[in-house]
């Protein structure tokens, strides 16, 4: 077995997504010595989040990066809407509505934002990115973390020891497991389903994503320049049923519930193209042990209702980066600076998955059970009675209870 080295950092962020790239970014602007790791060459992977929310995008005129994100190739959505029994659709939530610089969800293949962070990223001396170099356990000092094992792509074993650790290694971290934490898991429904069609200019038209629902089946379509990407959501645990049935059974199905795509279904040359997302709902009841903490995906799996995953995680980021950079440039991170974070993002949280666990089973489940093809009549009344009523889904979706601001040693002029 080949080693390297052991090297030291100010701070090690695990996980090269969202979460990971902002709060390296943050840090090193903030002078502090800060190392991702990204066990991928490269950030070039499909179906991953790509929703960018208003308070996001506000960061990153915060950042300085606004007019550069604008330029990345893009879809916006305005609205959250659902089907009712008659065809037509509801509008739940509009972000059009909102009082904020960008009303609107920015769709954006994850690969460019995370590109766009890394090159500013890199403009930071103190910045640093190892690619192919993946986490594989804690090193320890008594109770206190101290660093973390690796081992890059071409199989040598390393050490980094670091001031403070941020697990952002997503819902199946590795830190986390290794850290002995255990999260809090709430039942879900559901899985999902991601693939591709290609979009057609005569497509219906709309300001937001374009859900489907009937006959114990829903998805959710959401535009994109030349295809959708679709959201096929179904009972949990089926998805070796739904393989077994086979492609055409898939594409039927996909006909029936939405029957002006069933000119071309044929797109889908085998199930390969359709990837199962184990949808899990979770959070750690304590996000830190002395030395670590965990952040976004890693401290709360989200359910992909709403698509807020990334926000939460960016969010989660920019409140790290606020709360450890005097503490990090001292060199002495304490448990009390850990427990802070939780403390701080604990409320969005839990609102957004109480949000979420509420749609679960007062739409989805129903709809997937057959007994329902829309929303509940109380939500259409309300709706219908007090149109202004669609802000409030909108801003808890798009902003959150407490949205994060660039700290001022982070923020640049556009």
């Amino acid at each position: 077995m080949t080693q390297s080295q052991p090297s030291t950092t100010g701070c090690l962020v695990v996980g090269g997504g969202p979460a990971g790239m902002v709060l390296g970014l943050l840090l090193a602007r903030a002078g502090v010595d800060v190392t991702v790791l990204e066990k991928h060459a490269d950030f070039l992977r499909d179906f991953r989040g790509d929703t960018v929310h208003p308070s996001t995008m506000q960061l990153l005129d915060e950042l300085g990066l606004g007019a550069e994100f604008d330029r990345l190739p893009q879809s916006r959505v305005e609205q959250v809407t659902m089907p009712r029994p008659d065809g037509e659709f509801v509008v739940l939530g509009d972000l059009s509505r909102l009082r904020v610089s960008h009303p609107y969800i920015a769709m954006v293949p994850q690969w460019d934002l995370l590109d766009l962070l890394a090159d500013a990223a890199r403009e930071e001396p103190t910045f640093h990115l190892r690619l192919q170099t993946e986490a594989t356990g804690l090193i320890r000092d008594g109770e206190r973390v101290v660093g973390v094992t690796c081992r890059t792509a071409d199989g040598v074993h390393g050490r980094i020891v670091a001031d403070a650790t941020v697990a952002c290694d997503g819902r199946w971290s590795v830190l986390r497991r290794a850290s002995g934490l255990r999260t809090r898991e709430f039942d879900v429904p559901i899985d999902a389903w991601w693939f591709r069609l290609p979009r057609r200019s005569t497509d219906p038209a709309g300001r937001g994503l374009l859900p489907a629902a009937g006959s114990g089946r829903m998805a959710i379509l959401i535009p994109r320049r030349d295809y959708y990407q679709i959201a096929y959501l179904g009972r949990k645990g089926t998805d070796a049923q739904l393989r077994a049935r086979g492609l055409a059974a898939f594409r039927r199905d996909i006909a029936e519930l939405v029957p002006w795509l069933s000119d071309r279904t044929e797109a889908l040359t085998t199930l390969d193209d359709v990837s199962v997302l184990d949808v899990r709902l979770n959070r750690l009841p304590c996000w830190h042990v002395d030395g670590l903490v965990c952040i976004g995906d890693a401290a709360h799996a989200m359910s992909p209702v709403g698509g807020v995953g990334i926000n939460l995680a960016v969010q989660d980021a920019v409140a790290t980066a606020t709360l450890l950079a005097e503490p990090l440039s001292r060199g002495r991170v304490r448990s009390t600076d850990l427990a802070r974070i939780r403390r701080r993002r604990l409320l969005p949280t839990v609102s957004v998955q109480l949000m979420q666990r509420l749609m679960h089973r007062g739409v989805i489940q129903p709809i997937l059970g057959g007994h329902r093809s829309g929303p509940p009549a109380l939500v259409l009344g309300l709706v219908r009675a007090v149109p202004a009523s669609t802000v409030i889904p909108a801003y808890l979706i798009g902003v959150g209870l407490r949205p994060e601001h660039a700290p001022e040693f982070a923020r640049r002029a556009s």
